[in-house]
């Protein structure tokens, strides 16, 4: 039977390009967007002879995401990878930023894989076995202007992967923070800049895929990936 890995917002960006790199890998996929024609566009292009599981839900939403969990599991396969991928940026300043800005994307950015990983780590725990990574940002460690809430989500991001390595270490669950900067998704969209002052999606990817395949005797804690001029 082919590895599992579990990933939530994977029709675009990062996300996509890390379904794209496990399933050339021999892996079977299953994740979650909030639109159903992004899912029928992944199935449609990397589907084929590939597994690729698909369910609607906005994980920012606690109901939706049990739910998403519970397919998952209705697949009666062990999780391999996880990956919490879903979130979302709205750039502001503490003082100024609309009223809601840090509610909304803590729901997405942070309670989403808080309560995703609760619903399959038990299972990785009994069997002993299990790569937990989430998607962080270099505004997991770095303040900037217009960072606002977004920064405060991801740095509590990063606490939560700290907390979850030191929970799991002895259970053979390896949890990796991946600590991203700019890298050329949507959003960034309509920003006049040159394309090659971003990462490549591929590239984050491929150092995800990379810290997978390492011995169970090793782990990556933390990537801190960044375009080669430094950050945007």
């Amino acid at each position: 039977m082919r590895k599992l890995l579990v990933i939530t917002g994977g029709t675009k960006g990062i996300g996509r390009a890390i379904i794209e790199k496990f399933i050339v890998n021999g892996f079977d996929v299953a994740t979650c967007a909030r639109k159903q024609s992004d899912l029928d566009s992944l199935k449609n292009t990397l589907g084929g002879d590939r597994n690729i599981f698909t369910f609607q839900a906005d994980v920012s939403d606690r109901i939706q995401a049990q739910s998403f969990c519970e397919f998952v599991q209705g697949l009666g396969r062990p999780v391999d990878v996880l990956v919490n991928n879903a979130g979302y940026f709205v750039p502001g300043e503490i003082s100024t930023e609309p009223e809601g800005n840090l509610e909304a994307m803590m729901q997405a950015n942070l309670y989403s894989a808080y309560h995703v990983t609760r619903s399959f780590v038990h299972a990785m725990k009994e069997q002993r076995n299990g790569h937990i990574v989430n998607i962080c940002s270099i505004a997991s460690i770095k303040a900037y202007a217009n960072g606002g809430s977004y920064a405060i989500t991801k740095f509590a991001m990063l606490g939560m992967s700290k907390c979850l390595r030191e929970e799991l270490k002895e259970y053979g669950i390896r949890v990796t923070a991946v600590m991203p900067g700019a890298t050329k998704t949507a959003s960034w969209d309509g920003v006049d800049m040159p394309e090659e002052r971003f990462m490549k999606v591929e590239d984050v990817a491929d150092i995800i895929y990379a810290s997978y395949t390492l011995s169970s005797r090793s782990v990556v804690e933390e990537v801190i990936i960044r375009p080669q001029l430094g950050d945007i």
